[in-house]
């Protein structure tokens, strides 16, 4: 169950040279020294500039910019903010600094010489990746005081609001999603099974709300990193592991031996499992026929396969036929 667009090819960002020169100009003296070679990222679902830059002097650094009026820069600016203050054992690419120039904001990042991991997963860049997030995981258990203050919002919250489509669904508010009829037979149980998950998610501890393959690195060594902070929330840990399974599942690996005996899930009802999968399916399947958002062409189709994934792997788990 691979998708139609890999994740290391799914934005469409625009090239250094394309970029204003009075911009460039202002990043290279940053830097210290001018940009001789420009290696865009290739994974992402935003249209705004990254890269990883390196310079005459040998320097490399992992940029993003975008003009400072698009609210790119303000999540830009969000993931420095959090990044920043992330605690030390928190395997994260580390922020160098921040500018403006000429209408133009960035953010210099500590650049990780490595890569995407493909699909299907490797096991033991899976492995890696999960490692990091135990790690991280751990770190943010008791989040600093400088992140609490940042006033993060709470996941319960957000499961309320923005991960209630079956519930919506369910009230006759909005319009079954494109889904295959094994979901629509079991709308009810859909909507019962989001609306339980407020209850699971009320943590003190802070999560990274966005854990997916395309926001983990893996270096040449084969230690993994995690990018791509500026969701942050406070939430429980193991929702986290569920969103970054789900490619574990479409990838053929044991999913829930995995999800079963990670360091974060311990304890954890099987139920509350299900209720993210559930939400995390609804969101999907609901954004995927939004229509072009003009961030990238591959978003909608990644939604889509993610929201069919999810609910594959959810009717499994509840033993639902799916034919």
């Amino acid at each position: 169950m691979l998708p139609d667009v890999p994740y290391d090819a799914t934005a469409q960002r625009p090239a250094w040279e394309e970029l204003p020169a009075v911009v460039r100009e202002a990043l290279s003296e940053r830097l210290g020294s001018p940009v001789v070679e420009a290696r865009t990222a290739g994974g992402g679902f935003t249209r705004g500039f990254a890269a990883v830059l390196s310079t005459a002097d040998g320097d490399r650094a992992f940029v993003k910019a975008s003009p400072e009026d698009d609210p790119l820069a303000a999540a830009y600016a969000r993931e420095a903010e959090i990044t920043a203050i992330l605690p030390t054992g928190v395997p994260a690419p580390r922020l160098r600094w921040t500018m403006t120039a000429a209408g133009w904001y960035a953010i210099c990042l500590v650049a990780v010489d490595g890569r995407l991991p493909g699909l299907p997963w490797d096991p033991a860049e899976l492995n890696a990746a999960l490692d990091a997030h135990a790690t991280a995981a751990a770190a943010l258990a008791r989040p600093p005081a400088a992140l609490v203050a940042l006033g993060l919002p709470a996941l319960a919250d957000i499961a309320r609001t923005d991960l209630s489509r079956w519930q919506e669904i369910a009230a006759h508010r909005a319009p079954v999603p494109a889904m295959p009829r094994y979901g629509v037979r079991r709308l009810d149980e859909l909507a019962e099974l989001e609306a339980a998950l407020p209850a699971y998610v009320e943590s003190p501890a802070v999560m990274h709300c966005d854990l997916r393959l395309d926001n983990i690195i893996v270096d040449r060594s084969g230690q993994a990193w995690i990018c791509d902070w500026n969701w942050l929330c406070h939430g429980p840990a193991w929702v986290d592991t569920v969103s970054l399974l789900v490619t574990a599942y479409a990838s053929g690996l044991d999913a829930d031996g995995l999800l079963a005996t990670h360091s974060t899930t311990q304890g954890v009802p099987a139920e509350a499992a299900d209720a993210a999968l559930a939400a995390l399916t609804g969101y999907y399947l609901v954004s995927a026929g939004l229509g072009d958002t003009g961030a990238a062409p591959a978003l909608r189709s990644h939604q889509r396969w993610t929201g069919k994934v999810t609910l594959r792997w959810l009717a499994e788990r509840r033993g639902w036929a799916t034919t």
